[in-house]
C-alpha cells in the first residue's frame, strides 16, 4: 500500500512538474536576451537602416518566443523599433509601470555607448494584466538605443 502512495505521489509530482518544465521553455532567459541585444549592436554598426529594418520584420531574426529587439533614437526617445507598430513615431519616456512610476524614463537614460546596461520593473506579460519582474538588457550604437527585456 505504502509503494502505491508512493508510485502515485511520484506520477502526480511528474504530472505538474512537466508541463512547468514545458512552459519555461516558452520564455527567453537573462542569457538568451543579453546575446540578443549584442548580436542587434553588431547588426547596428553593420548598418543602421537595415538593422531597423530587420528589428521591425517578424521574419528578421530578431525574435525568439517572448524576446524581441525594440530601439529608440538615442536623443529624441522616439521608438525606431519594436513589434508593436501603434509605439512606432512616440516617445519612450512616456511609457509607464501599472503603478504610474516613469519605465520610460528609465529605459531612455540607462543605454551607454557600446556598454551592456540593464533595468529592473515590472510590466504584464502579453495578454496579461498584473505586473510581472522584468529586466532589459540596453545599449547604444550611434544614434539608436535598443533594448531586449526577459520576464524573470
Amino acid at each position: 500500500m505504502k509503494e502505491a502512495l508512493a508510485l502515485t505521489a511520484l506520477a502526480l509530482a511528474a504530472a505538474v512538474a512537466v508541463p512547468m518544465a514545458a512552459s519555461a521553455a516558452d520564455f527567453g532567459t537573462a542569457a538568451e536576451a543579453k546575446a540578443l541585444v549584442e548580436k542587434a549592436a553588431v547588426t547596428l554598426k553593420a548598418g543602421e537602416a537595415d538593422a531597423l529594418a530587420k528589428f521591425n520584420d517578424a521574419a528578421g531574426g530578431f525574435r525568439d518566443r517572448d524576446l524581441y529587439v525594440f530601439c529608440f533614437e538615442a536623443g529624441s526617445g522616439m521608438w525606431t523599433a519594436h513589434p508593436n507598430k501603434a509605439l512606432m513615431g512616440t516617445d519612450v519616456r512616456a511609457l509607464k509601470e501599472k503603478d504610474g512610476s516613469p519605465l520610460g524614463d528609465k529605459l531612455f537614460a540607462a543605454p551607454k555607448d557600446g556598454v551592456v546596461t540593464s533595468v529592473d520593473y515590472k510590466f504584464p506579460r502579453p495578454g496579461g494584466t498584473e505586473p510581472v519582474a522584468k529586466e532589459t538588457f540596453l545599449v547604444k550604437v550611434g544614434g539608436q538605443a535598443c533594448g531586449v527585456g526577459y520576464y524573470k
